[in-house]
């Protein structure tokens, strides 16, 4: 136990390290390239903090485990949302573009309908058990290459014009890396053994699923919002969490359901549903006091919000 508690600290270590060099080196390459921090946070960043749920999500599909892996990306959208757009709106106010609210964010949205009505097979189509199936998995890639599509088509829209320190070319591109190497490795550090943690303490694998494991590999996203938000780098904070949510969903889910059909809990459709209302709540945020913009009190309540929602699994055990 006590082994393990070391090593998750050494992880919490790797990830503030790993989050402070890639939002230093994606926002002096984001400036170099002559393209948004969005895009940026939209794609490298988003692709890269969501390696650890593609790490747990094919590992426990492989040994069966279809409660943790889709656990683990319902529960890690709902505290990108809630846990690490709250904290990072704490630490300071964010503005959201205008081409955020009305496309990226309703994209993460449509990314936790279709969980719900993929998922639910008995509701919908009245077939025998419920299950995300391989043509679900093809049908969410296939959603995720128009994204990117879209994603780079935009790339060139508008340049970076926040104050950013640039470094040459290459160290940019060494530090974009190196950090996502870290956040990778400090994710896995964190994940392993907050789960050897959690299954001493006598946790469910549904619970460990929703709270420990997509918390733990929600901290890479949660670290690097919080840096860009605290160096002024709003568009990369939210590109990174709103770009995580449908990387989550559309090619982790979706090429997991399609190495491996996931059978559906349905005692997850609660969940799901939390993460639909949480996508929604965000989007309607935007438009209630400052417009495009997310202030304090509005951090507060979704932070709130999500350990009112983690002691509602604990109750539910």
């Amino acid at each position: 136990m006590l082994i393990a508690i070391l090593l998750l600290l050494v992880g919490l270590g790797v990830l503030i390290l790993g989050a402070e060099i890639l939002v230093r080196g994606s926002a002096s390459l984001a400036k170099k390239l002559g393209i948004s921090s969005l895009v940026i946070g939209l794609t490298v960043v988003a692709f890269g903090t969501s390696a650890p749920e593609l790490f747990v999500n094919i590992y426990s599909a492989s040994r069966g485990g279809a409660d943790i892996a889709i656990g683990n990306i319902v529960g890690s959208n709902i505290s990108n949302i809630l846990l690490i757009l709250g904290i990072s709106a704490l630490v300071r106010p964010l503005k959201v573009g205008r081409g955020t609210a009305f496309r990226e964010i309703p994209f993460a949205l449509l990314a936790m309908i279709l969980i719900f009505t993929m998922g639910n097979d008995t509701m919908f189509d009245g077939a025998t058990f419920n299950a995300i199936t391989r043509t679900d998995g093809f049908s969410l890639m296939a959603l995720f290459a128009i994204f990117l599509f879209y994603t780079f088509g935009i790339a060139k829209l508008g340049g970076s014009e926040e104050k950013v320190k640039e470094y040459k070319t290459a160290l940019s591109v060494v530090f974009t890396l190196g950090g996502l190497a870290a956040l990778v490795i400090g994710g896995k550090l964190v994940v392993d053994n907050a789960v050897i943690l959690a299954r001493l303490a006598g946790l469910s694998e549904a619970l460990i699923g929703l709270t420990i494991v997509a918390v733990g590999t929600s901290l890479p996203e949660l670290f690097t919002s919080v840096v860009a938000t605290y160096h002024g780098h709003d568009d990369m904070a939210i590109g990174n969490v709103v770009g995580s949510n449908i990387f989550n969903v559309f090619w982790i889910l979706g090429l997991t359901s399609v190495i491996l059909q996931l059978p559906f809990n349905s005692l997850i459709n609660t969940d799901v549903l939390v993460g639909i209302g949480a996508s929604l709540v965000l989007f309607l945020a935007l438009f209630i006091g400052r417009k495009h913009s997310l202030d304090r009190w509005q951090g507060a309540i979704f932070v709130i919000a999500y350990f009112a929602y983690i002691t509602y699994l604990i109750m539910r055990g």
